[in-house]
């Protein structure tokens, strides 16, 4: 394993029958790599820290997305502070950032505390 790759650094939401896990992936070791992964599909990236307060606040919603939008599209947690090179190429000044990608390329951009709603609408209207 190369050096530049560590597990557990980006995380993705996969749905099971009863529970939410989180199912490894490999750290993006560049943000080249983290922009090939989204290149398919309509991803939700979450952008947070442990260590941020409405970050921990908004997980059990993201938790919520993935098993609503399971099939259709993938939502994915990353920490910042393990990935800080993709938040800097993506301009991320404030945590949580969340940003809706279709096909590669940003359809909109959630700063701060977003509600269950407002995720679901905005992921209802890029599945349209």
């Amino acid at each position: 394993m190369e050096d530049s790759i560590a597990p557990l650094r980006l995380t993705t939401l996969m749905v099971t029958a009863a529970k939410v896990c989180f199912m490894e992936i490999k750290k993006p070791s560049e943000p080249s790599e983290f922009i090939s992964r989204i290149e398919k599909g309509v991803i939700l990236v979450d952008f947070n820290a442990p260590w941020c307060a409405p970050c921990r606040s908004q997980s059990p919603i993201i938790e919520k997305l993935a098993e609503k939008f399971r099939g259709q599209a993938t939502v994915t947690a990353i920490d910042i502070d393990e990935n800080r090179e993709v938040a800097l190429k993506l301009g991320i000044h404030s945590i949580p950032t969340l940003i809706l990608f279709r096909e590669g390329q940003e359809i909109k951009r959630f700063i701060g505390l977003q509600s269950e709603e407002a995720l679901t609408q905005a992921l209802e209207k890029v599945l349209k």
